[in-house]
C-alpha cells in the first residue's frame, strides 16, 4: 500500500471515530484532501495539524485522538517511522535573587523608646538601659549577640533599615541604634530584636521599613479604607513610605543591589491612642485592625502576607478597664477567620507583652508608663517575641511561636 493511500486513511479512519464521538460537523475539503507526502517525516506536521483541527471540532481531547491514531495504524498495518530527535529544552532563566522585607508599623512604642546608655537624673542614672542590662549578672547573656568581642555595638551586615520620623528625612542604615525619632543613637525600638532575630534565620537580606509616628490612632489617624469614613492620612502615609522604600532599595542600599524585594511581613504594635477614646474608638477597634490587614494586603498587592500583632504594652501586666478590653480586641482581631489565607492557614499571630512589663524604679523614664517607662529590656523582649512570631510564619522548619506569660498572681508594678 502506497504511503499517501495509508495516510489518508488513517485521515479517514479517525476522523469516522471522532465523528462518532460527538455530533458530525462540517470540515473544508481542502482540508480533508491536503496534499499526501510520501515521506513520512514530511508529512508529520500536517498529520499533527489534522488532529488537532479534529479535536477542536470534534470535542474530544487530543489524548483520545492520539489513541485513535495509534489504533488506526495498528489495523492498516502500519508502522510510524522514528519521531524526529527532540531539541534539548532551554533552561530557565536563573531566579533574580531577593531580599525580604517586613514592615513594623504602629505609634510612639513601635518608634522606639528604649534607652541604650543615657543616665544621670533624668534616666534615673542609668537603671534599666540597655548598658545595666548587658552588665547585670542576671541578663547579661540575654543580650550578649548584640555585642562585639572589645564590647563595642554590633552592626549587622544583612539586616538594614528604614524610617522616615515626622518631619525628618529618612534614616537608613545597617541594624543598629537610633532609628527612632530623637537625633541620636541612645534610643531604640523592637527592631533591634526583631532584626536580629529574622537575620540569624533568613539567609537573603533583610529591610526592615518602620511606618510608626507617636500619638496617632486607628480610629482616626490610620484609618483604614475599609472601614467607611474618611481614610487616614498616616494608612496613606504608610503605604507611600512602603512602596518609596521598595522602589529605592537598590539605590539607598548598595548591599541590596540586583536583588528583587520580596515584601515578607507586616508587625502591628501599636494601641495607646486608641485607648485614650474608650467610647469611640475601643469599641471599633477588632474591626478596624481586622480592615487594616486587608487592606494593606490589597494595597500591597500580598494577599496572604503573614502579619504579627503586638499586644499594647504601657505600664501594665494587668490592664484595667478599656486598656483590656483593647488588648482583646487585639487578640480577638488575630482570630478572625476572614484573615485565613487562601490554603485555609491563619497567617496572623497575636503576641502578648505584657510579661515584659517592668517596674518603673528599675527604668530609665519612671515617669512614663505609655512608653513602658523606657525599660530596655522590655523594648528587646518585645522585639524577640514579635521576631519570633514572625520567624514561625514566614521560616520554613522554624519553632512554633510560643508567648510569654505573666506568672500567676503577679501583681501589677506601681506605676510612678
Amino acid at each position: 500500500m502506497a504511503m499517501d493511500m495509508s495516510m489518508e486513511l488513517i485521515y479517514q479512519h479517525c476522523w469516522a471515530i471522532g465523528a462518532d464521538l460527538a455530533q458530525p460537523i462540517s470540515i473544508t475539503t481542502e482540508l480533508l484532501t491536503a496534499r499526501m507526502w510520501r515521506d513520512f517525516f514530511r508529512i508529520g506536521d500536517e498529520f499533527a495539524h489534522i488532529l488537532i483541527v479534529i479535536t477542536a471540532r470534534c470535542g474530544v481531547s487530543l489524548r483520545s485522538m492520539l489513541t485513535l491514531f495509534a489504533a488506526a495504524c495498528l489495523a492498516l498495518q502500519f508502522t510510524p517511522a522514528p519521531p524526529l530527535p527532540v531539541a534539548p529544552l532551554t533552561p530557565p532563566a536563573t531566579r533574580q535573587p531577593t531580599f525580604k522585607v517586613f514592615i513594623l508599623a504602629g505609634q510612639s512604642n513601635m518608634e522606639g523608646q528604649g534607652v541604650v546608655d543615657l543616665s544621670g537624673k533624668d534616666y534615673n542614672d542609668g537603671r534599666g538601659t540597655l548598658v545595666s542590662v548587658a552588665n547585670a549578672p542576671d541578663t547579661a547573656a540575654l543580650v550578649a549577640h548584640l555585642r562585639n568581642p572589645d564590647n563595642s555595638w554590633k552592626r549587622r551586615d544583612d539586616v538594614f533599615v528604614r524610617y522616615t520620623p515626622e518631619g525628618d528625612p529618612a534614616k537608613m542604615g545597617p541594624l543598629a541604634f537610633g532609628f527612632t525619632p530623637y537625633l541620636d543613637a541612645h534610643h531604640f525600638g523592637p527592631e533591634l530584636q526583631f532584626g536580629h532575630i529574622l537575620g540569624d534565620a533568613i539567609d537573603e537580606p533583610i529591610l526592615l521599613v518602620k511606618t510608626a509616628w507617636g500619638g496617632k490612632s486607628l480610629y482616626k489617624d490610620f484609618r483604614p479604607p475599609s472601614s467607611g469614613g474618611e481614610t487616614g492620612p498616616y494608612y496613606r502615609r504608610m503605604i507611600a513610605d512602603v512602596r518609596t522604600a521598595l522602589a529605592r532599595a537598590s539605590d539607598e542600599f548598595p548591599s541590596l543591589k540586583g536583588r528583587t524585594p520580596e515584601l515578607a511581613g507586616f508587625v502591628w504594635y501599636h494601641g495607646w491612642n486608641d485607648g485614650c477614646e474608650p467610647d469611640r474608638a475601643v469599641p471599633e477597634y477588632e474591626d478596624n485592625l481586622v480592615n487594616l490587614i486587608g487592606d494593606v494586603r490589597r494595597d500591597l498587592g500580598v494577599a496572604d502576607l503573614p502579619v504579627v500583632i503586638g499586644e499594647i504594652t504601657g505600664p501594665w501586666v494587668e490592664a484595667p478597664d478599656e486598656w483590656n478590653t483593647l488588648r482583646r480586641a487585639q487578640a480577638a482581631a488575630a482570630a478572625r477567620a476572614e484573615l485565613r489565607a487562601s490554603d485555609g492557614t491563619l497567617r496572623v499571630c497575636f503576641v502578648p507583652t505584657a510579661a515584659f512589663v517592668r517596674a518603673p524604679g528599675d527604668s530609665p523614664n519612671p515617669g512614663h508608663g505609655h512608653h513602658e517607662f523606657g525599660n530596655a529590656e522590655t523594648y528587646f523582649l518585645v522585639g524577640d517575641a514579635l521576631g519570633k512570631a514572625m520567624r514561625s510564619l514566614t521560616v520554613d522548619g522554624a519553632p512554633p511561636f510560643v508567648p510569654s506569660l505573666p506568672p500567676p498572681q503577679r501583681e501589677p508594678p506601681e506605676n510612678g
